[in-house]
């Protein structure tokens, strides 16, 4: 399972809750699913996880200023043993609320043996990001990551590897590979 795209979805719990409507066959899987992670950090809870953070240690003390800005973070990750347990027209619903002018497509993949994997950014203006939105839809794999909040689009690698975001040096090996 791609542990770095759980990460990322962990960050972005109640802009979710706000904007992006998750269809309840997506919640539901959990019950079918051999494997599946929830994490669902909403403001309150990303204040208290950053009081965790040592605010004298660099990385920590970076990683605690930019939660400040996070709203939430919401993951979803189910491994299961069959293809055809989930439903693409659910995946895609969640796809059809990110067309419009806050929501861009960054990153598309489409490939021969069913993998699709979409990363959104949300638009806040004056250089900031509103919010991330990854969908990784395989044969027998479905992760969704929401994160919430203003982002500096030079800091969210900052964010790689801790609350339950994957590492972005997942993502390069996983590019690299393809």
């Amino acid at each position: 399972m791609k542990f770095a795209i759980v990460v990322l979805a962990a960050a972005l719990a109640p802009a979710w809750a706000q904007e992006i409507k998750l269809p309840s066959n997506i919640e539901a899987l959990a019950d079918k699913a051999d494997e599946a992670v929830t994490v669902t950090m909403d403001k309150s809870m990303l204040r208290l996880a950053a009081k965790f953070l040592n605010s004298k240690d660099g990385e920590d003390a970076e990683a605690r200023q930019l939660i400040a800005g996070l709203d939430s973070i919401y993951v979803r990750s189910f491994e299961f043993s069959h293809e055809g347990a989930y439903n693409m027209s659910d995946v895609d619903s969640l796809r059809n609320q990110l067309r419009g002018p806050a929501w861009g497509r960054l990153v598309g993949v489409r490939s021969k043996n069913g993998e699709n994997v979409d990363v959104y950014f949300k638009d806040a203006g004056q250089g900031k990001l509103g919010g991330i939105f990854v969908v990784d839809a395989e044969p027998k794999e479905l992760t969704i990551v929401h994160i919430a909040g203003t982002l500096d689009p030079e800091k969210i690698a900052d964010l790689s590897g801790d609350f339950g975001i994957p590492s972005l040096e997942t993502f390069e090996t996983h590019r690299e590979a393809q």
